[in-house]
Order: C-alpha cells, then sequence, then structure tokens
C-alpha cells in the first residue's frame, strides 16, 4: 500500500489533466503563415530551377546545331572544287529553321595559291553564334 501512495504523480489522472491542459483547439494564425511561407519558398525555388533548366536546354541546342552546321559546311566546301580566294563556296544544301551560314575562303598570306584560310560563321535568327575555321588545299 505505502508504494501507492509514493507514486500518485504517475497516475492516469494526472496524465489525463496534464495532456488537458497542453491540448490546443488548432493551429494558430503564425504557424500558418509560416508554413505558407515556407512552402512558398519551395516552390519559387522550384520554378526558378526549372526555368533555368529549360534556358540551358536552349544553349546546348543552339551550340550543338552550330557546330554540328560549320563541321558539316567545313567538309562540304572541302570537297568542292578549289576556287582561287577570294571566293565564295555554296552553302550545305539543308539547314534547320532560324539558322544560316556562311563560307568565305581568303588567301593565306606569303605562301601560294594553293592553299585557302575557309572561314564558316553560323547565323540564328541574324545573330552570329559560332565563327569556325579551316583550311583548303589545291590538290
Amino acid at each position: 500500500m505505502r508504494a501507492n501512495r509514493i507514486l500518485p504523480i504517475f497516475s492516469q489522472n494526472w496524465l489525463r489533466r496534464l495532456t488537458a491542459t497542453r491540448r490546443e483547439n488548432g493551429a494558430g494564425l503564425v504557424e500558418v503563415l509560416i508554413a505558407l511561407a515556407i512552402t512558398g519558398t519551395i516552390v519559387v525555388v522550384f520554378l526558378s530551377s526549372l526555368s533555368t533548366g529549360a534556358r540551358a536546354v536552349g544553349v546546348i541546342y543552339e551550340r550543338t546545331t552550330a557546330e554540328n552546321l560549320a563541321r558539316s559546311q567545313l567538309e562540304y566546301t572541302k570537297s568542292q572544287d578549289y576556287v582561287p580566294a577570294p571566293a565564295s563556296y555554296d552553302n550545305i544544301p539543308s539547314l534547320p529553321p532560324d539558322f544560316t551560314v556562311s563560307v568565305q575562303a581568303s588567301a593565306v598570306e606569303d605562301r601560294d595559291d594553293n592553299i585557302q584560310k575557309i572561314t564558316v560563321t553560323v547565323y540564328r535568327n541574324g545573330e552570329s553564334i559560332l565563327v569556325m575555321e579551316d583550311f583548303k588545299v589545291n590538290r
């Protein structure tokens, strides 16, 4: 009997009273506002990362297409008959929309007429995005 009198603090009634005093009727306005602010911040960060990713894909597409066009144009120019500089060679037959290519051949100074510097410029919507140079030899 004495053991029951020593620990009355841990009785079920005491626990009920303790939880009843700490029980709340719902979330307060401050808690809701903090949760909305955290959620809003997460959404903004997520959407900005999606936007950055979409822009990066566009830049990679433009750069890859320009490099492929310039390489193709250089190979196509090398396969054509040699024309003494200054000259302009034909462009590759098919280009993607919004892309244009220009080819210029110039003589290499202090060399014979059998070598040219070929400059290929790739444009997108009228803006130069890539310039690639190589040499063409009269064989």
